[in-house]
């Protein structure tokens, strides 16, 4: 059985803040690749990439609660994701690094602040 069809799986999945989901719309799909708008209201949005990333996002008002979240998103792909960012001009698109908890990762800001750090363990 795919995994993805395992009824008893359990996702986590993600509600990150957004000053304007439009603007949080064009970023995650124009610039990062999100392939499908899944959902999408005034309020609320839920974009997914073909690899099963599936981010959600919820509107506020608050600038803070972006500057203030991060979300952490780790796996074997993690390179070609940056080599994809990179050719698509990502802004705030960091290099990869291997961090001091042994971790080889990279990070983007999007438009409203939020984190998104990519991670996976080194492969030297």
């Amino acid at each position: 059985m795919n995994v993805l069809d395992d009824p008893d799986r359990v996702e986590v999945l993600p509600v990150l803040p957004s000053l304007d989901i439009q603007e949080t719309k064009a970023f995650y799909t124009k610039q990062l690749g999100f392939e499908e708008v899944v959902y999408e209201a005034n309020n609320y949005l839920i974009v997914r990439r073909v690899a099963g990333m599936e981010l959600h996002f919820a509107l506020v008002d608050d600038r803070s609660l972006c500057e203030n979240t991060t979300v952490y998103l780790r796996g074997g792909g993690i390179e070609d994701l940056h080599r994809e960012f990179s050719a698509r001009g990502v802004p705030s698109l960091t290099p990869m690094a291997v961090r001091p908890w042994n971790m080889e990762e990279f990070y983007i800001h999007d438009p409203h602040g939020n984190l998104l750090r990519f991670g996976r363990i080194p492969t030297s």
